[in-house]
């Protein structure tokens, strides 16, 4: 099993709307980074994720879900009403995949980038290195257990 850590503003896609999807299971599609799809290409079923908001007031992790699909090609790369369309992509030559997660768990509160930043557990996490923009990281086993540990407490 590995693990992650995916973001998503909650505007557009947030960790309650995931909740709220049929299944508590949607497709993780519109990843536009080549990095990114990279490491989506490497998710496998049941790898866990962390859940970020970003572009938001409260930046950080607010839960976790589970990878149910492994990488499949993104149809929203060819539909040309979706902000996601890629006039680059070819059905016969697809540039871009998701997944699906699946709503594991909300947590009581955000974890932030600022808190996350303060801990000397996580100095190597690339989260919380300089000039990280990515939109889907890999996360150690370390990374992730400190993380769970620290869920609950301010």
């Amino acid at each position: 099993m590995q693990f992650w850590l995916m973001k998503s503003e909650p505007n557009v896609f947030s960790i309650d709307d995931l909740a709220q999807c049929s299944n508590q299971t949607e497709s993780w599609e519109g990843v536009r980074n080549y990095q990114a799809r990279n490491f989506m290409r490497e998710m496998e079923c049941g790898d866990l994720a962390f859940f970020y908001h970003s572009n938001c007031k409260e930046i950080g992790i607010v839960g976790v879900v589970k990878i149910v699909k492994s990488t499949y090609v993104d149809g929203s790369a060819f539909d040309e009403k979706s902000p996601y369309f890629d006039k680059k992509s070819t059905i016969e030559k697809p540039s871009w995949c998701c997944v699906d997660v699946q709503f594991v768990e909300k947590f009581e509160r955000t974890i932030t980038l600022h808190e996350l930043k303060t801990k000397t557990e996580l100095a190597d996490f690339q989260l919380v290195q300089r000039g990280n923009r990515l939109s889907i990281l890999p996360v150690t086993e370390t990374q992730w257990q400190f993380v769970l540990s620290i869920r609950a407490t301010p």
